[in-house]
């Protein structure tokens, strides 16, 4: 290859890079939309709280410790954790949701583009942070597997899915809460 090939190739590397730091840069505003998205999403999925599933109702105590404004990588390192866990349970055993398909499909697909998006930016900051990314990762999974095992318990009927759609929710709540005052 000659040199002029190898400049090119230079410069698309160094352009790629410099496009995906600016992506990473405006990341809080990107998930701010995300997460309208993802709420909107969320209420077109289903129809309103059922009343039959209220004497039901479940605290499922979310770990906000993981979102405290300490460092923004932490932060963005929780907040990938929590879309991943998200993904995962809103990918499994929907049968008896009877949600909108089209909106729930969506709601996946913005979670699963932000999850990459996230990967893509906290890989590079990932070392100095691997500590606080392991104690966040099990109180998250703690939390999340409350949520499944309820789902689970109950046999992922109905009113389970409603429960853990409002859980989401606030989940998203709390996450917009914090971005917006990154």
């Amino acid at each position: 290859m000659n040199t002029f090939g190898l400049i090119q190739i230079g410069l698309i590397l160094s352009c790629t890079t410099i496009i995906s730091s600016l992506q990473c840069n405006h990341l809080p505003l990107q998930q701010r939309k995300v997460i309208e998205n993802s709420l909107r999403l969320l209420d077109k999925m289903g129809k309103r709280f059922p009343q039959q599933c209220l004497r039901e109702k479940m605290s499922f105590k979310f770990p906000a410790q993981v979102l405290q404004l300490r460092q923004k990588e932490t932060v963005g390192v929780a907040i990938e954790e929590i879309f991943q866990h998200i993904f995962y349970i809103f990918s499994k055993n929907l049968t008896l949701a009877a949600w909108d398909g089209i909106a729930l499909d969506e709601f996946q697909n913005g979670l699963y583009l932000q999850i990459e998006q996230l990967e893509a930016c906290i890989i590079r900051k990932h070392t100095h942070y691997r500590r606080s990314k392991e104690a966040s990762r099990l109180k998250l999974k703690k939390y999340f597997k409350k949520i499944d095992s309820f789902l689970k318990d109950k046999q992922h009927d109905l009113c389970s899915w409603e429960i853990s759609r409002a859980e989401m929710r606030r989940c998203l709540q709390l996450i917009d809460k914090v971005t917006r005052k990154l």
